[in-house]
């Protein structure tokens, strides 16, 4: 059963979820997906440091996963 993506999926559990989405989040620039601690970081976390709308990355990523 797949997960609902919301903007408290945490980085870690959406690489899960899709492994390949590794590559669209460093395309838009969270390079740090990487690093253990960004892992347990929400969307919403994720998208208000890097100055992006939660809801507009929750969009783009569904319809990279075809959700």
């Amino acid at each position: 059963m797949r997960r609902r993506l919301t903007k408290d999926t945490t980085i870690g559990d959406l690489l899960l979820m899709d492994p390949e989405i590794g590559a669209v989040l460093s395309s838009i620039g969270m390079h740090c997906i990487g690093c253990p601690s960004a892992r347990g970081e929400t969307l919403e976390q994720a998208a208000e440091v890097h100055g992006l709308d939660v809801d507009d990355l929750i969009e783009d990523l569904k319809g990279f996963m075809g959700a």
